[in-house]
């Protein structure tokens, strides 16, 4: 992702500067009092999203994608409160960004965080580690305006899982930028996020293979 310095350079340069700043603030002053509308009209019920000025609401998942999702968080949820090492949520979690708001599939905080959160906490903060499980209506901006959140707002760890294809991309944070460190659909994936896990891809997409390293976790 270019620098800020980058990105702005030619609007500080740039003759119609007082315009475009008039411009930039009114946008912000629109987001900001449909954003609130958004926070009061919100309910546990819904799946919905606040990107980019417009409310996202989610249609019903396919089979696949909820198995994988919930695959994924047993074992990311198991091995953190085994160990003591934060936080773990599911989809109805609202992580607020500077400008956007989303529910994740399932998302990890590490203890510092965690220490924050309330029971009737409702919008969360930045989470460490963020799993999305693709979808047609949602690919877009899981690899588009989510992934340039992530890496701009200090995400550490993206994993981006194509529950159709069984293949998982691991992003990891180096310095500013969140790079590619694995895309599998066997072998072991190893959190830098969080510490200690390392799990066997396929217990991701098969439900056996999720026990058996569920039992591992549990120390069975």
């Amino acid at each position: 992702m270019p620098s800020l310095e980058t990105l702005i350079s030619p609007i500080i340069h740039s003759p119609q500067l007082a315009e475009i700043s008039q411009l930039i603030q009114q946008t912000l002053d629109d987001e900001r009092r449909l954003r609130n509308e958004f926070y009061a009209d919100m309910t546990p019920e819904l799946k919905i999203e606040f990107i980019e000025g417009e409310v996202v609401m989610h249609s019903p998942a396919r089979n696949v994608h909820l198995d994988v999702t919930v695959w994924i968080l047993k074992l990311l949820h198991t091995y953190v409160g085994i160990h003591q090492l934060g936080e773990v949520k599911s989809e109805k979690c609202l992580v607020v960004f500077p400008r956007n708001d989303y529910e994740p599939d399932v998302v990890y905080f590490s203890p510092a965080k965690a220490q924050g959160l309330q029971a009737d906490t409702m919008k969360f903060p930045i989470p460490d580690l963020v799993v999305e499980v693709l979808s047609e209506s949602t690919e877009q901006h899981d690899r588009g305006v989510k992934f340039e959140d992530f890496e701009a707002h200090g995400v550490l760890e993206y994993w981006i899982v194509d529950a159709e294809a069984q293949i998982v991309e691991q992003y990891v944070r180096q310095g500013e930028t969140l790079n590619l460190k694995m895309k599998s659909s066997t072998g072991e994936l190893r959190s830098e996020t969080v510490l200690g896990f390392v799990v066997n891809v396929r217990a991701f997409f098969d439900a056996q293979e999720n026990l058996v390293a569920l039992r591992a976790l549990l120390g069975g």
